[in-house]
Protein backbone atom coordinates (compact mmCIF):
# COMPACT_ATOMS: atom_id res chain seq x y z
CA UNK A 1 0.00 0.00 0.00
CA UNK A 2 1.26 3.06 -1.18
CA UNK A 3 2.66 5.55 1.77
CA UNK A 4 0.24 7.89 2.74
CA UNK A 5 -2.87 6.08 1.89
CA UNK A 6 -5.48 5.56 4.99
CA UNK A 7 -5.98 2.04 5.97
CA UNK A 8 -9.81 1.38 6.28
CA UNK A 9 -10.04 0.39 9.85
CA UNK A 10 -6.49 0.64 10.78
CA UNK A 11 -6.98 0.03 14.25
CA UNK A 12 -8.22 -3.33 13.33
CA UNK A 13 -6.40 -4.24 10.44
CA UNK A 14 -3.16 -3.53 12.37
CA UNK A 15 -4.56 -5.77 15.15
CA UNK A 16 -5.41 -8.86 12.77
CA UNK A 17 -1.50 -8.36 11.00
CA UNK A 18 -0.08 -8.02 14.45
CA UNK A 19 -1.72 -11.84 15.61
CA UNK A 20 -0.85 -13.50 11.59
CA UNK A 21 2.94 -12.47 13.19
CA UNK A 22 2.15 -13.78 16.52
CA UNK A 23 0.79 -16.90 15.39
CA UNK A 24 3.57 -17.29 12.58
CA UNK A 25 6.66 -16.19 13.51
CA UNK A 26 6.22 -15.69 17.71
CA UNK A 27 6.22 -13.00 20.38
CA UNK A 28 10.13 -12.25 19.80
CA UNK A 29 9.31 -11.50 15.71
CA UNK A 30 6.45 -9.54 16.91
CA UNK A 31 8.15 -5.35 16.09
CA UNK A 32 6.08 -2.54 14.14
CA UNK A 33 7.89 -3.28 11.22
CA UNK A 34 6.64 -6.62 10.83
CA UNK A 35 3.27 -5.44 11.88
CA UNK A 36 3.12 -2.96 9.48
CA UNK A 37 4.64 -4.97 6.84
CA UNK A 38 1.93 -7.78 7.54
CA UNK A 39 -0.54 -5.33 6.87
CA UNK A 40 0.49 -3.87 3.98
CA UNK A 41 1.19 -0.51 5.46
CA UNK A 42 3.64 2.61 6.08
CA UNK A 43 5.02 2.32 9.38
CA UNK A 44 4.12 5.82 10.06
CA UNK A 45 0.23 4.21 10.27
CA UNK A 46 0.56 2.89 13.55
CA UNK A 47 2.44 5.85 15.21
CA UNK A 48 -0.47 7.65 13.67
CA UNK A 49 -2.82 5.68 15.55
CA UNK A 50 -0.65 4.89 18.47
CA UNK A 51 2.41 6.51 20.87
CA UNK A 52 4.49 4.02 20.17
CA UNK A 53 5.07 0.42 19.82
CA UNK A 54 4.37 -0.98 23.50
CA UNK A 55 1.05 1.35 23.30
CA UNK A 56 0.32 -0.45 20.71
CA UNK A 57 0.74 -3.54 22.25
CA UNK A 58 -1.44 -3.02 24.91
CA UNK A 59 -4.48 -2.14 22.94
CA UNK A 60 -3.95 -5.10 20.97
CA UNK A 61 -4.28 -7.25 24.96
CA UNK A 62 -7.15 -4.80 25.65
CA UNK A 63 -8.99 -5.85 22.72
CA UNK A 64 -8.39 -9.42 23.15
CA UNK A 65 -9.47 -9.03 26.83
CA UNK A 66 -12.68 -7.15 26.08
CA UNK A 67 -13.63 -9.73 23.48
CA UNK A 68 -14.44 -11.71 26.46
CA UNK A 69 -17.65 -9.95 27.71
CA UNK A 70 -19.58 -11.76 24.62
CA UNK A 71 -18.24 -15.15 26.18
CA UNK A 72 -18.69 -14.61 29.78
CA UNK A 73 -22.38 -13.37 29.03
CA UNK A 74 -22.90 -16.27 26.79
CA UNK A 75 -21.27 -18.62 29.78
CA UNK A 76 -23.30 -16.99 32.73
CA UNK A 77 -26.34 -17.32 30.55
CA UNK A 78 -25.78 -21.20 30.21
CA UNK A 79 -26.21 -21.71 34.06
CA UNK A 80 -28.39 -24.08 35.19
CA UNK A 81 -28.58 -25.87 31.47
CA UNK A 82 -27.15 -28.85 29.98
CA UNK A 83 -24.07 -30.11 32.47
CA UNK A 84 -21.45 -27.74 34.45
CA UNK A 85 -18.57 -29.79 33.00
CA UNK A 86 -20.40 -29.74 28.77
CA UNK A 87 -20.61 -26.06 29.82
CA UNK A 88 -16.74 -24.84 30.57
CA UNK A 89 -15.50 -27.69 28.34
CA UNK A 90 -16.84 -25.59 25.71
CA UNK A 91 -15.87 -22.26 27.40
CA UNK A 92 -12.31 -23.84 27.72
CA UNK A 93 -12.36 -24.28 24.01
CA UNK A 94 -13.33 -20.97 23.16
CA UNK A 95 -11.15 -19.44 24.99
CA UNK A 96 -8.17 -21.15 24.68
CA UNK A 97 -7.98 -21.10 20.94
CA UNK A 98 -4.05 -20.27 19.46
CA UNK A 99 -4.66 -16.33 19.12
CA UNK A 100 -5.55 -16.01 22.95
CA UNK A 101 -2.76 -18.27 23.59
CA UNK A 102 0.02 -16.35 21.79
CA UNK A 103 -1.54 -12.98 23.24
CA UNK A 104 -0.91 -14.78 26.83
CA UNK A 105 2.63 -15.85 25.70
CA UNK A 106 3.29 -12.20 24.66
CA UNK A 107 2.02 -10.72 27.98
CA UNK A 108 4.40 -13.15 29.80
CA UNK A 109 7.19 -12.29 27.87
CA UNK A 110 7.59 -8.45 27.91
CA UNK A 111 7.73 -6.97 31.40
CA UNK A 112 6.80 -3.15 29.96
CA UNK A 113 3.78 -4.13 28.28
CA UNK A 114 2.37 -6.31 31.43
CA UNK A 115 3.80 -2.88 33.67
CA UNK A 116 1.53 -0.84 31.05
CA UNK A 117 -1.47 -3.26 32.06
CA UNK A 118 -1.31 -3.13 35.72
CA UNK A 119 -3.68 -0.44 35.49
CA UNK A 120 -6.35 -2.49 34.31
CA UNK A 121 -5.17 -6.14 35.52
CA UNK A 122 -3.35 -5.37 39.02
CA UNK A 123 -2.62 -8.76 39.35
CA UNK A 124 -2.33 -11.86 37.84
CA UNK A 125 -1.59 -12.22 34.23
CA UNK A 126 -4.13 -9.81 31.54
CA UNK A 127 -6.15 -12.06 30.04
CA UNK A 128 -5.91 -15.16 32.37
CA UNK A 129 -6.78 -12.94 35.66
CA UNK A 130 -10.01 -11.54 33.36
CA UNK A 131 -11.10 -15.42 31.94
CA UNK A 132 -10.34 -16.53 35.74
CA UNK A 133 -13.14 -13.78 36.63
CA UNK A 134 -15.49 -14.87 34.09
CA UNK A 135 -15.47 -18.46 35.09
CA UNK A 136 -15.81 -17.89 38.44
CA UNK A 137 -18.78 -15.68 38.22
CA UNK A 138 -20.17 -18.66 36.24
CA UNK A 139 -19.78 -21.22 38.88
CA UNK A 140 -21.35 -18.80 41.52
CA UNK A 141 -24.08 -18.78 39.10
CA UNK A 142 -24.06 -22.75 39.40
CA UNK A 143 -23.88 -22.60 43.39
CA UNK A 144 -26.42 -20.61 43.54
CA UNK A 145 -28.90 -23.17 41.26
CA UNK A 146 -27.58 -25.57 43.39
CA UNK A 147 -25.92 -27.64 41.20
CA UNK A 148 -22.30 -26.72 42.97
CA UNK A 149 -22.17 -27.35 46.38
CA UNK A 150 -22.35 -24.36 48.87
CA UNK A 151 -18.71 -24.53 50.58
CA UNK A 152 -16.81 -24.60 47.17
CA UNK A 153 -13.97 -22.71 46.99
CA UNK A 154 -15.25 -20.74 43.41
CA UNK A 155 -12.40 -18.65 43.27
CA UNK A 156 -9.39 -22.18 43.06
CA UNK A 157 -11.86 -23.78 41.03
CA UNK A 158 -11.67 -21.11 38.47
CA UNK A 159 -7.83 -20.85 38.93
CA UNK A 160 -7.20 -24.37 38.57
CA UNK A 161 -9.69 -24.77 34.96
CA UNK A 162 -7.60 -21.56 34.14
CA UNK A 163 -3.85 -22.94 34.89
CA UNK A 164 -4.56 -26.39 33.60
CA UNK A 165 -6.83 -24.89 30.50
CA UNK A 166 -3.63 -22.56 29.53
CA UNK A 167 -1.12 -25.44 29.97
CA UNK A 168 -3.34 -28.06 27.80
CA UNK A 169 -3.41 -25.08 25.06
CA UNK A 170 0.46 -24.12 25.09
CA UNK A 171 1.99 -27.38 25.40
CA UNK A 172 1.08 -28.43 22.19
CA UNK A 173 2.58 -25.50 19.89
CA UNK A 174 0.81 -25.07 16.44
CA UNK A 175 -1.93 -27.83 17.26
CA UNK A 176 -5.37 -27.04 18.94
CA UNK A 177 -6.00 -29.89 21.89
CA UNK A 178 -9.14 -32.08 21.05
CA UNK A 179 -12.34 -31.03 23.53
CA UNK A 180 -12.21 -34.09 25.00
CA UNK A 181 -8.93 -33.37 26.29
CA UNK A 182 -10.61 -30.27 27.84
CA UNK A 183 -13.72 -31.98 29.09
CA UNK A 184 -11.32 -34.04 31.37
CA UNK A 185 -10.10 -31.04 32.75
CA UNK A 186 -13.44 -29.46 33.37
CA UNK A 187 -14.77 -32.97 35.14
CA UNK A 188 -12.05 -33.56 37.24
CA UNK A 189 -11.80 -30.14 38.53
CA UNK A 190 -15.41 -29.68 39.23
CA UNK A 191 -16.11 -33.56 39.88
CA UNK A 192 -15.72 -32.77 44.09
CA UNK A 193 -18.19 -29.42 43.47
CA UNK A 194 -21.00 -30.64 41.92
CA UNK A 195 -23.99 -31.31 44.37
CA UNK A 196 -25.70 -33.81 41.86
CA UNK A 197 -23.23 -35.75 39.39
CA UNK A 198 -23.38 -34.48 35.77
CA UNK A 199 -24.96 -37.83 33.65
CA UNK A 200 -21.77 -38.43 32.29
CA UNK A 201 -20.10 -38.78 36.22
CA UNK A 202 -22.97 -41.45 37.20
CA UNK A 203 -21.29 -44.73 37.92
CA UNK A 204 -22.26 -47.27 35.57
CA UNK A 205 -24.00 -50.17 37.22
CA UNK A 206 -21.35 -53.56 37.16
CA UNK A 207 -21.76 -55.84 34.21
CA UNK A 208 -23.15 -59.13 34.79
CA UNK A 209 -20.52 -62.18 34.62
CA UNK A 210 -21.57 -64.62 31.31
CA UNK A 211 -23.84 -67.45 31.95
Amino acid sequence: MPTGVALRDAREQLFDAAERVLLRDGANALTSRAVTTEAGCAKGVLHRHFADFDAFLAELVLDRIGRLDAQSAALHAAAGTGTVADNLTSALSELFGPVAVAIVGLVISRDALRARLRGTTPAGVPLLTEATGMFASYLTAERDLGRITPDADIDTLARTLIGAGHLLAAGQPGTVPETEAYHRVATTVVAGALRHPDPDRRPRSPSRPPA
